[in-house]
C-alpha cells in the first residue's frame, strides 16, 4: 500500500493526500479533510478499501436499488485504471463504462480479486502521479487526479448507502 506524503509540497501531493484519505482512510488520531475522524485506536471511519474489506462476497453481491457493492468496486477500479491509461499511455478509448460495473455478483475468490484489482489500480495511479510531484502543475494530470478523488468519494458514499440497505 502506498504511504502518505509527509506534507503537501505541490498540487499533486495535496491531491494525492485527499485521494489517500478516500481510498485508505484517515490516520488514527489525526483530522481528516472530509471523512469523519479516525479515532486514536484506529477505529472509526475508514476509506474505500477498509469499507470493502469489512464485507463478505455475499454482502458485496446483494442487490440494493439495482446495484451491488461489488459492481461499484469493479467500476471504481476500472476508472482508476483508465486515468493511468489516459494520462500515462495516451489511451483515449473507447472505454466500456457500462461493462465496468461487472462483475455485479462475486464468490469469495472473485471478491478478493475485485478488491486486489482496486488496490493495484490505486497503487498504479499513485505511483504514476508521484512522477509529477516535483514538476510544475499540469492541468491534465491534476484534473485527472481531482477527478479520481471525486469519483472515489462518490462511490465510497454510494457503497456506504448500499451497505445500509442490506440486511
Amino acid at each position: 500500500m502506498t504511504t502518505p506524503t509527509p506534507s503537501a509540497s505541490s498540487a499533486v501531493s495535496g491531491i494525492l493526500d485527499i485521494l489517500r484519505e478516500a481510498v485508505e482512510g484517515g490516520h488514527p488520531g489525526q483530522g481528516t479533510a472530509f471523512l469523519d475522524g479516525t479515532k486514536a485506536d484506529g477505529s472509526g471511519n475508514h476509506g474505500l478499501l477498509a469499507t470493502l474489506d469489512s464485507l463478505s462476497a455475499e454482502q458485496a453481491s446483494r442487490e440494493v436499488l439495482g446495484s451491488t457493492v461489488a459492481a461499484h468496486a469493479a467500476h471504481a477500479a476500472y476508472h482508476l485504471e483508465v486515468i493511468v491509461r489516459w494520462e500515462r499511455d495516451g489511451d483515449r478509448g473507447p472505454f466500456d463504462w457500462k461493462g465496468s460495473f461487472q462483475p455485479a455478483q462475486v464468490d469469495t475468490a472473485g471478491w478478493e480479486a475485485t478488491r486486489e484489482r482496486l488496490r493495484a489500480a490505486y497503487d498504479a495511479l499513485v505511483t504514476f502521479a508521484r512522477t509529477f510531484e516535483n514538476r510544475p502543475a499540469d492541468g491534465d494530470v491534476t484534473g485527472g487526479l481531482t477527478g479520481a478523488v471525486a469519483h472515489v468519494a462518490y462511490h465510497l458514499g454510494a457503497i456506504r448507502q448500499l451497505i445500509k440497505g442490506t440486511p
